[in-house]
């Protein structure tokens, strides 16, 4: 038996923090997709994250989670983060001084990840979104709150601002963990099964084809007869058929995109 020690399958990455560490909590390895999120309601997470296959990739160090409290940043005795808008109004807008204070810890060594402002005048959060974010280092997440926060942050810091819809929420968390699902599940080794992301709705630009299992018969329902074929030439055809049948009825404007795509494909 060899005397050497065992090579280690990878190093525990440290990050800084104000915060006392919970020393149960996951912890990624190095070089490991960190997700970093600036948020009044630390306790809100991993919430979701921490379940399923998300939450066992979490505690087996395939992706890292850390949350930076904004309230530690605040300013006087009762650490106050927000103030009221310049100009009047309604409502409260989180301080220039005091975000800037956490994006300068969550950024510092993380240059290349992206900074995101979770902001219902922001750009749509799309597959392709989540699938840039999982090709950086990580992302870095700030929740809002309140009327929003001081624009001169996002202009200082070049922030990105995104939308989860066209709806208003109370704050960035759960649009935040839905995000962060969205990208976590597309990093390698977090699904097990790379063909379950490449035949989802959005990865070729189509809704996902009908899907159908056991029992065969329920409440006078059948599974359609191309399924229990065993012609895979012919299940695939019936798939891409309905893919394209759901997309131009439910998303024209998917549709619109996918023909286009097509038709550059077919003149090049």
């Amino acid at each position: 038996m060899s005397d050497r020690p065992r090579r280690a399958a990878g190093r525990i990455a440290v990050t800084p923090s104000l915060s006392p560490r919970d020393l149960d909590a996951p912890r990624p390895l190095a070089q490991a997709w960190q997700a970093r999120i600036i948020t009044l309601f630390p306790e809100a997470f991993p919430g979701v994250l921490g379940l399923s296959l998300t939450g066992k990739a979490l505690k087996a160090g395939l992706w890292g989670l850390d949350t930076i409290d904004l309230r530690l940043f605040g300013e006087g005795k009762h650490r106050n983060v927000d103030d009221t808008p310049a100009g009047g109004g309604a409502g409260m807008v989180l301080r220039a001084d005091v975000l800037g204070r956490a994006i300068a810890l969550a950024q510092r060594g993380r240059s290349d990840s992206p900074l995101v402002y979770l902001s219902p005048r922001g750009a749509p959060f799309t597959q392709a979104t989540a699938r840039r974010w999982a090709g950086a280092s990580g992302v870095t997440l700030i929740c809002g709150r309140f009327e929003g926060i001081d624009q001169r942050v996002i202009d200082h810091f070049g922030i990105e601002e995104v939308s989860l819809g066209d709806f208003v929420l109370t704050g960035g968390e759960i649009a935040a963990q839905a995000m962060i699902d969205a990208t976590v599940r597309l990093l390698p080794d977090v699904l097990g099964n790379a063909a379950s992301v490449e035949d989802e709705s959005f990865a070729r630009g189509l809704l996902e084809h009908p899907q159908y299992t056991r029992p065969t018969e329920w409440q006078g329902h059948g599974i359609p007869p191309v399924l229990l074929s065993g012609n895979h030439g012919e299940i695939a055809h019936w798939r891409q058929q309905q893919s394209e049948e759901l997309t131009q009825a439910r998303r024209p404007d998917l549709w619109a995109e996918w023909l286009a795509r097509q038709q550059d494909g077919s003149e090049s």
